[in-house]
């Protein structure tokens, strides 16, 4: 009984644990990457919304994940297959994930967006590389 009771404890974390699961199941490599663009962005949205409504715990459990799917698309470069453009993507990753952590030490919303805007992006030109 006592793991229903955490996972109803907090069901919207349920929610998105669940719904990421279903995405994820199944996926691709190349739905895999889109996945992580969509969620890099979705957490850099949140700690923006968080900065703004003064809920720091909020946005740097946010800014954790943001900057772990950061990496986590870095790692994920394949530099041989990939040549300049992967090693222009490393170096895009690894700008934005420094400013994710400058933006994190203060209270403006503002660079979050500039980030998330950035990475929203790089992701639609992944998925319009799927779609061509």
């Amino acid at each position: 009984m006592t793991r229903y009771a955490t996972a109803l404890a907090n069901p919207a974390a349920t929610y998105r644990q669940v719904d990421l699961a279903g995405r994820t199941t199944g996926a691709d490599p190349h739905r895999l990457v889109g996945l992580l663009y969509e969620e890099g962005v979705s957490a850099l949205r949140a700690a923006a919304c968080a900065a703004e409504t003064r809920q720091f715990a909020i946005k740097s459990e946010r800014v954790a994940r943001a900057t772990a799917i950061l990496f986590a698309l870095e790692a994920g470069l394949d530099f041989e297959a990939g040549g300049d453009v992967s090693r222009t993507l490393a170096s895009f990753y690894h700008g934005l994930r420094q400013q994710v952590l400058q933006a994190s030490l203060g209270t403006d919303p503002a660079p979050f967006r500039e980030a998330a805007g950035s990475l929203e992006e790089i992701g639609g030109a992944w998925a319009s590389v799927r779609a061509s």
